[in-house]
């Protein structure tokens, strides 16, 4: 439990700090919700909470010193976060209320299996598939009875569960259920004491910021020292290799070289444990993709060009959502060598792979390339372009939509 004295204690700091909980919020990467309700005494902050809130409001370790030193698992505060109220699969729990290691390895493997998905569908496919995933998580979480060490796995499963959802929702045009599921994930990811999977959380948050014009930047730093040095190094090359796109686009080539090059550094280092099986895709092709993209976002196409095509050729036609999408990022640095007529190819490419792909990325993608092509207007390959791309076939998408007010800006946000 924490000292009464917490809430008061926070809310006077904040006051004297000048900070409306909005500001904090911002701060901690904490809802403004979830603040006043510490703030209130409706709820109770973990240690974890309590420290970032501490650093926030200068309270040199009064705040921290407040929180236990021993967390429970907070159930019913994640259910009413999360707003989600599904059935549970019975299966789940057809033995009665007691979740051991056996469920939680079911969940892991249901979920590494769900994962692969991705691969091949896109968001609008696969949008009310995690979802439901979430939902029924949530509902074992809120019904089961489990000890400390299973209510900190299960909490683990909810975080990738909802990233995944959030990143279907994402590329179904859906930022606003998108944002809130990543945020939702890193609360999860949070009080399951996953440093890995926070730093994941706050690298879907950072994409999230390059598209409305936040800290994008300062927030995939966060990512890479929300894990730390100890995380494995798939994990640790994942958040520098998106480090350095956020980087990329904000144009600050320096750090995003910088992160490039420890991203692909630790791709040769082995792991003294398993890697988790989030990042069973990173590997040397994903770090060439990735490279490629930074220069090309950066318009160096000599140095673009030859990662990408090479990269490129370990793609089949299966895999057509990221395909057409790297496919539109080589033809953009094609572009900028002043190869039109191979970057209308390669863009005649990847229309041909988005036409009917469940996600919204791909197309739009492409059309911020066509515009690109305005100084070509006459040129025939450009008109043969222009001609393809209003023949291509537009997929409607199979759940959810573009929110209003949040339409994806392509140029900024290209996240795998």
């Amino acid at each position: 439990m924490t000292e009464p004295s917490f809430p008061s204690r926070m809310r006077q700091l904040r006051r004297e700090r000048g900070l409306s909980l909005r500001d904090l919020a911002k701060a901690t990467y904490h809802a403004k919700t979830y603040l006043h309700e510490l703030e209130t005494g409706a709820k109770s902050p973990t240690p974890q909470t309590a420290r970032r809130v501490d650093d926030a409001l200068q309270a040199a370790g009064e705040l921290a010193a407040l929180a236990t030193t021993s967390p429970g698992i907070r159930r019913r505060e994640l259910v009413a976060a999360a707003g989600l109220a599904a059935a549970l699969p019975h299966t789940l729990l057809a033995h009665g209320r007691r979740v051991g290691t056996a469920t939680s390895a079911q969940l892991i493997e249901r979920t590494a299996r769900l994962r692969r998905l991705d691969n091949y569908l896109g968001g609008a496919d696969t949008r009310e598939i995690y979802t439901a995933e979430v939902e029924a998580t949530t509902r074992l979480i809120q019904n089961g009875a489990y000890n400390q060490p299973t209510g900190r796995q299960l909490l683990a499963i909810l975080a990738e569960q909802a990233q995944l959802a959030g990143w279907a929702a994402f590329d179904a045009g859906d930022h606003r259920d998108a944002e809130g599921k990543f945020r939702f994930s890193l609360a999860a990811a949070r009080d399951a004491e996953d440093r890995a999977l926070t730093g994941k959380g706050l690298a879907f948050l950072a994409y999230q910021q390059l598209t409305t014009g936040g800290r994008g930047p300062d927030t995939a730093s966060a990512a890479c020292e929300a894990a730390g040095s100890t995380a494995t190094p798939r994990v640790r090359t994942l958040l520098h290799l998106r480090a350095a796109w956020a980087f990329a686009v904000a144009g600050d080539a320096p750090a995003a070289v910088r992160h490039l090059g420890i991203g692909t550094t630790l791709l040769s280092q082995r792991a003294d444990r398993p890697e988790p099986d989030w990042v069973y895709w990173v590997d040397s092709t994903e770090g060439e993709i990735m490279t490629g993209r930074c220069w090309a976002v950066l318009h160096r196409p000599l140095r673009a060009i030859p990662v990408l095509e090479r990269a490129l050729a370990t793609f089949c036609d299966t895999q057509a959502r990221d395909k057409a999408l790297y496919l539109s990022w080589l033809a953009d640095a094609y572009l900028d060598a002043n190869e039109v007529e191979q970057a209308c190819q390669t863009a005649a490419d990847a229309f041909r792979l988005a036409g009917g792909v469940g996600s919204v990325r791909p197309v739009q993608r492409l059309q911020t390339f066509l515009d690109r092509l305005e100084p070509f207007a006459t040129v025939p390959c450009v008109v043969e372009l222009r001609a393809l791309a209003a023949a291509a076939p537009t997929r409607p998408r199979l759940s959810g939509s573009t929110t209003p007010g949040t339409q994806e800006n392509p140029e900024r946000w290209e996240p795998r």
